[in-house]
């Protein structure tokens, strides 16, 4: 009776994220839907939340990753995540938002249509449906949320192919990723008909039909487990295995050069995070409460997990350590973020801690793979085990919030074992097409460009030679 008190009717059927919003009079199957002005809250929390996830990314990601590389290659890395971003975000308004956000056609359930490139038909008096029926947000508001996505996921990849990667490299990754792995994966991930067509059991069909593929698996990622963190991780392990490892790795010390730096960028990615999980509930509500404490509480068990594991096994516990727990935290509580209860979260953000510091030090050990700031070992191993512990999280009887069926009324839960199906089902694709979508944008890389600067401008640094910059002068 409480969970229906707060209101928990705004989650989505089926998914948890602003995928295939309807916008009004208009939804994917022609249906027409009325939708209510929107509310100036809701559309001040969403405008927020947007700043906030650029917060992540600029400058939070960019300082996080500037103090765990080298100093002569701080310079590389800033660059190298601002040109990613300013190329996403123009990519994005011309023709991203339109392949992710749009219906692509009959038995197309990969990819969008370019009925709304160049934002064509997008104006301020548009609106998109939230998970509540007939509830709406301005659509520049979601264009705009969402565009941060789309850069932050790039620019996550470049952590893996830090300080040997060419800045031209960089570029083509920019232009080419999305298009090949990004879109087609928010797409198969978020867009479904909106609430309002759910809720009709004569559009039950059609709704199946223009929905996305790992949508209709029944999979739920509330603000990108697999869109976000799985396809980046995946996207970094590949680019550094095609790369290869830096010169003298294994063979000498590479570690960070300013952990103040790594600290102040890890921090700001803790406080957009709120927009980046919250923001994706899209109403400023109980949902939206629920999905900031879990992104307080998750990150904290992670950073004391990874913690008390490297202190009985390493003697010490450092400060990368705690920084690189609360982001593995905060990875794998974003596919739950709304559906786990507190104490859910908080067991996700303390499994995913000792899990993600082995696959950063045992598994990259074993395999010898150069991912040179963890992204496949925290983003994609910590996405994997947040989109398979979201089928355990979401359970009512373990705290979980279930799933909203619009067309019966009320909440449901089909059961863990189904529940875990449809989330490995959409880990497996995650992992397959970004894999297969990754290695070709980087091959193409560096077949244009070489991929990687040579051996004495790695020696030198990438700074200087490529940007003809430094971050410091004696």
């Amino acid at each position: 009776m409480a969970a229906l008190i707060w209101g928990w009717k705004q989650v989505s059927l089926r998914m948890g994220m602003a995928a295939g919003l309807m916008c009004a009079w208009a939804g994917p199957a022609g249906a027409q839907t009325a939708l209510a002005a929107p509310n100036q809250g809701d559309v001040a929390w969403m405008l927020i939340s947007t700043v906030l996830v650029l917060a992540m990314l600029l400058p939070g990601l960019a300082l996080f990753y500037g103090g765990l590389v080298r100093a002569k290659n701080l310079v590389s890395t800033l660059s190298q995540i601002f040109v990613v971003t300013a190329i996403g975000m123009v990519i994005w308004l011309l023709i991203g938002y339109s392949l992710a956000f749009t219906d692509g056609g009959a038995a197309n359930r990969w990819i969008g249509g370019l009925s709304k490139a160049f934002l064509q038909n997008v104006t301020p008096l548009s609106v998109v449906e939230t998970f509540t029926r007939g509830v709406s947000i301005p659509e520049l508001v979601f264009v705009a949320f969402q565009m941060t996505f789309a850069c932050i996921t790039a620019a996550l990849v470049l952590g893996g192919v830090a300080e040997r990667v060419r800045f031209g490299a960089v570029v083509i990754f920019a232009i080419l990723w999305p298009l090949l792995v990004y879109y087609p994966i928010a797409h198969m991930v978020w867009w479904w008909g909106g609430p309002s067509m759910a809720a009709d059991p004569a559009q039950a069909k059609a709704l199946t039909a223009s929905a996305g593929l790992i949508w209709n698996f029944g999979a739920l990622d509330f603000a990108g487990g697999t869109v976000v963190h799985i396809n980046s991780g995946v996207a970094a392990l590949v680019g550094a295995l095609i790369l290869g490892p830096r010169t003298r790795y294994r063979r000498e010390p590479m570690p960070p050069h300013n952990l103040a730096l790594t600290l102040l960028g890890a921090g700001l990615l803790w406080v957009g995070w709120i927009g980046f999980n919250a923001g994706s509930n899209l109403e400023a509500n109980a949902g939206a409460a629920l999905a900031l404490l879990n992104t307080l509480v998750a990150p904290a068990g992670g950073a004391l997990s990874w913690m008390l594991l490297e202190w009985l096994t390493k003697g010490k516990p450092s400060l990368l350590g705690l920084a690189s727990g609360a982001v593995a935290g905060l990875v794998a509580v974003t596919p739950a973020a709304g559906y786990a209860g507190p104490v859910g979260a908080l067991l996700l953000g303390l499994a995913a801690g000792p899990i993600c510091m082995l696959a950063c030090s045992f598994l990259k050990n074993a395999l010898g793979y150069d991912d040179s700031l963890d992204v496949f070992g925290i983003h994609g191993v910590g996405g994997v085990v947040g989109a398979l512990g979201t089928a355990v999280a979401v359970a009512p009887a373990l705290g979980g919030t279930g799933v909203y069926d619009y067309a019966a009324g009320g909440f449901s839960y089909a059961g863990m074992g189904p529940q875990l199906w449809a989330q490995a089902q959409a880990v497996l694709v995650t992992i397959t097409w970004s894999a297969i979508g990754s290695g070709i944008v980087w091959g193409i890389a560096r077949a244009l460009t070489g991929g990687r600067v040579s051996r004495e401008i790695e020696a030198e640094g990438v700074d200087y030679a490529e940007h003809g910059e430094a971050a410091y002068h004696s």
